[in-house]
């Protein structure tokens, strides 16, 4: 990685849909040098994927954000395995954190409502699936929010 690719990753994190002659003209290098390099960025894993970010007020009421802090009963390789499996099968649960020391888990969930949450709640962090403690906080505002990682 040079300067180059970090100048290209900065323009494609905050606007991955700009065309291919737009970001060389921002980065000041060829089209055909920066297509290349994007390819490779994309190959190698650098980009993982270009995705568009839904705004949840535009969705109206129907998007409610909570972060959960979850202990597991067995602290070992297996559980948390487990767990992280049954979590992949979870859309409401949108991004999930192994964390330490402390909670096992940090999970960022989207419910519709608290009916919702609840039904969550209740098929997820169950005795069942090894849970011993849920935290549950509730997002009242967002008051910063990016995808962008520092270069």
């Amino acid at each position: 990685m040079d300067e180059i690719d970090l100048r290209i990753l900065a323009v494609l994190q905050r606007d991955a849909s700009c065309s291919n002659q737009e970001l060389a003209a921002q980065v000041f290098v060829s089209p055909a040098t920066t297509l290349r390099r994007v390819r490779v960025m994309v190959e190698s894993g650098v980009i993982e994927r270009t995705v568009a970010i839904v705004s949840p007020a535009a969705l109206g009421s129907g998007v409610m954000h909570a972060f959960a802090e979850v202990t597991l009963d067995e602290q070992n390789a297996e559980a948390f395995d487990a767990f992280e499996a049954l979590l992949q099968h979870t859309d409401a649960v949108v991004q999930c954190y192994r964390t330490s020391p402390g909670v096992d888990f940090t999970l960022l969930l989207c419910v519709r409502d608290m009916a919702h949450y609840q039904t969550l709640s209740q098929s997820l962090f169950s005795a069942v699936n090894n849970v011993r403690n849920v935290r549950t906080r509730f997002v009242t505002k967002r008051a910063k929010f990016s995808t962008q990682l520092p270069l």
